[in-house]
């Protein structure tokens, strides 16, 4: 138990380091600033799309209703007037004005994948008609899904077995616990879906509810302070619920950045964590696995890496073989796997190390792994190579900043 407890805190540690080193607090600040733009179009485009349909006529302004009376803290009442507001005045929009709006919600979209990507560590976006068709099934097939299962949902609460005189044992509580469960979804599909990498679904649903829990609890938090603390009511008087809508759109961001990371760092193995391998070391490594299953013809994925005693995150894999890729010596093939594409007998080392982005490790940064030969040249290498410095270097910094003596003649 106590070891499980270690465990757990140095992975919620290195957590909280990786959301700090990606910058998710400017980063959740910066998707507010977008969602302020974003959130009249995106409302627009789903009345717009839900419209279309006979049968969703009037279910825009329910599900409207739904999403800011169980997802929005109680100060959202009077923003969802004004957003009604200006929903109304954009459908009067033209053409040019509506395709104003639906450029602003697919620009919101791409910061979101942008943001995603940083914490994944996928340096390539989608890019051309692939992005261009997922977002328009987002914008266009969303409304029209949520629609439907708004509706579906609204059919089966109004059935007699859930709210007639004697209703199923349970039906009460799964209709008490149903905005909890679509948050879980819509959590879970985000993460799944928005980044430009494979997700397992299986972190991605946990990611879902780790967010969705963590969301109910912020908004019930928030709701308590605005109701106890009145300060801003105090200081913006009417103006009070903008300042406190934008900061509960920051919270919300935060909570979803929070569960990115989590989703993304689920893949890194504890040892990985924990032993901080430097990365040149893991560039090494992969060689030999892709040198030694270059010899059965079989090519190398990232499964296949942990296998050989080589654990690493999903985006420091990418990050090793587009190192590799750019020095000719990997190629992808057709299926996502890679292989071997140039003969190392004729790439010497010095180059690997003179063109990599990361530096050398110190002797005592080596591990000891069995099977690993190539872990014994090294070691002796980087300990000539320190005696040599020492050797070089080893002259106090003042003689070598003074100025030399003049010479008599």
């Amino acid at each position: 138990m106590r070891t499980r407890f270690i465990d757990t805190v140095d992975f919620w540690r290195f957590l909280l380091r990786r959301f700090l080193a990606d910058q998710g607090p400017n980063n959740a600040a910066a998707l507010t600033y977008t969602t302020l733009f974003a959130v009249v179009p995106m409302m627009t485009v789903t009345f717009a799309m839900l419209s279309a349909v006979p049968a969703f006529q009037n279910m825009g302004e329910l599900i409207q209703s739904f999403i800011f009376r169980n997802f929005v803290p109680t100060t959202g009442s009077a923003i969802e007037e004004y957003l009604r507001m200006f929903t109304v005045q954009a459908r009067q929009l033209t053409w040019v004005g509506i395709a104003f709006l639906l450029v602003t919600a697919l620009l919101m979209l791409l910061t979101i994948e942008k943001v995603f990507n940083t914490i994944w560590r996928v340096h390539q976006t989608r890019r051309g008609i692939t992005s261009f068709l997922i977002y328009w099934a987002i914008l266009s097939l969303g409304p029209l899904l949520l629609g439907a299962g708004f509706a579906l949902s609204t059919y089966i609460a109004s059935l007699s077995l859930i709210s007639g005189p004697h209703p199923l044992i349970g039906a009460g509580t799964l209709l008490k616990y149903m905005p909890l469960l679509l948050s879980v979804a819509a959590f879970t599909l985000l993460y799944a879906a928005v980044p430009n990498t494979r997700v397992p679904l299986g972190h991605a649903l946990v990611g879902g509810v780790f967010a969705a829990v963590l969301f109910e609890a912020a908004k019930k938090a928030f709701s308590f302070y605005v109701g106890f603390f009145p300060g801003y009511q105090l200081i913006y008087g009417a103006f009070a619920t903008v300042p406190l809508f934008l900061l509960w759109i920051y919270l919300s961001w935060i909570i979803v950045l929070l569960g990115a990371e989590l989703v993304c760092n689920l893949s890194s193995s504890r040892e990985w964590r924990n032993r901080e391998v430097p990365r040149l070391l893991a560039v090494f490594g992969a060689l030999r696995v892709f040198h030694q299953r270059q010899q059965s013809g079989r090519p190398v994925r990232h499964a296949d890496m942990r296998s050989a005693g080589w654990p690493m995150p999903e985006d420091e894999w990418v990050e090793v073989v587009e190192f590799l890729e750019s020095e000719q010596l990997v190629c992808r093939t057709s299926g996502g796997a890679w292989v071997l594409c140039r003969d190392l007998s004729r790439y010497p080392v010095h180059q690997l190390i003179r063109h990599s982005p990361w530096p050398l490790p110190r002797v005592e940064q080596l591990p000891d792994k069995a099977g690993e030969h190539w872990l014994a040249p090294l070691r002796d290498a980087l300990a000539k190579l320190h005696e040599e410095q020492v050797e070089l270097f080893g002259d106090d910094l003042a003689g070598w900043l003074q100025p030399a003596a003049p010479r008599d003649h």
